[in-house]
């Protein structure tokens, strides 16, 4: 990329943003400022490394999370041109009938408790029943969210349930952490993440026809704010051959792919990279420095500044923005 020099003009409001319906928890669009090239074109440059004329920052992408996808209405992360998700929408099934419920005060959903839908990974193929992907409303998605297309912003969409997380829904935490690593579960376990991968492949596809989307962000958290829930052995046996597999698909029609995995999972990036994932958003509780000084080479970090105190005064604002 041929790097143009700042000019202060640049950070000149000229307008705002196409995105999803304004909602709570954000409940602002994005300014668009007068940049010599689009932030769509600025973020690609940076994923595919040929460069960027500023830092890449998430105001210069735009996720959707669908309600053509009953995972986001069950966890409450709706975010499309729609109306916004009321809260008698939140919670209840998922695409596989799991139950969530919704709990206001932490603003998020958990799976309903006392009933898992498995206790052997080995009954799945009796017991879990896939979605039929084309019989989704796929029409409706198109039409909801079709000014999107007209983003000047990086389009993406959203997978709330990774591998391990959809794991967790069907069997509980305890069970879906010791499945991993029993030898008499670990092959239902690869058929299940193998199917599951299709899946998810079918549906990027499904999302291609509806929208122009130049990524997919893939959630699942695989660790806790002390340490992750598996090894690096684990995860590169269970885990890794699956994500890989969509991955790859994505890389092969030209699309981005982040990994959104909190906690502090420092010790599975390796894992990462030979999933090949473009982007991940490490937590605070990660070492940051050491990421980048180690793996800087071979896969994107995003980084997150500190939010000022409330009563924080212009002055301390300025400081915090020049330490970071």
């Amino acid at each position: 990329m041929n790097i143009i020099p700042f000019s202060e003009d640049e950070l000149t409001i000229i307008g705002e943003h196409i995105g999803t319906t304004p909602n709570p928890a954000f409940p602002f669009r994005a300014p668009m400022y007068n940049t010599p090239i689009t932030p769509k074109e600025n973020f690609l440059s940076a994923v595919s490394r040929k460069g960027a004329m500023w830092f890449p920052s998430a105001s210069d992408s735009v996720a959707v999370e669908s309600r053509v996808n009953r995972d986001h209405i069950a966890r409450a992360e709706v975010f499309d041109c729609g109306p916004i998700q009321t809260l008698e929408e939140k919670g209840g099934p998922d695409l596989f009938g799991v139950e969530w419920v919704f709990i206001p005060v932490v603003g998020g959903s958990m799976v309903k408790p006392g009933k898992p839908m498995l206790e052997d990974v080995n009954d799945w193929p009796s017991v879990i029943k896939f979605p039929d992907i084309d019989k989704l409303d796929w029409d409706s998605c198109k039409t909801t969210n079709q000014k999107l297309n007209e983003s000047k912003r990086s389009l993406s969409v959203t997978f709330q349930n990774g591998m391990f997380e959809r794991l967790i829904s069907f069997m509980d935490f305890e069970n879906a952490a010791l499945a991993l690593i029993d030898d008499d579960q670990k092959d239902a376990v690869h058929a299940l993440f193998d199917k599951l991968a299709d899946m998810y492949i079918h549906m990027i596809s499904k999302y291609m026809e509806c929208l122009n989307i130049d990524g997919v962000t893939f959630h699942d958290d695989w660790g806790s704010q002390r340490a992750p829930f598996f090894s690096l052995a684990v995860c590169r046996e269970m885990v890794v051959p699956h994500i890989k597999k969509i991955v790859d698909f994505c890389h092969s029609k030209g699309l981005w792919f982040q990994h959104h995995s909190c906690g502090k999972n420092e010790m599975l990036v390796p894992a990462m990279i030979d999933m090949g994932v473009d982007i991940w958003l490490p937590q605070s509780m990660n070492d940051i420095d050491m990421l980048f000084e180690k793996y800087g080479d071979k896969i994107i970090f995003g980084i997150s500044p500190p939010i000022p105190a409330e009563d924080a005064t212009d002055e301390d604002i300025e400081l915090i923005a020049k330490e970071f």
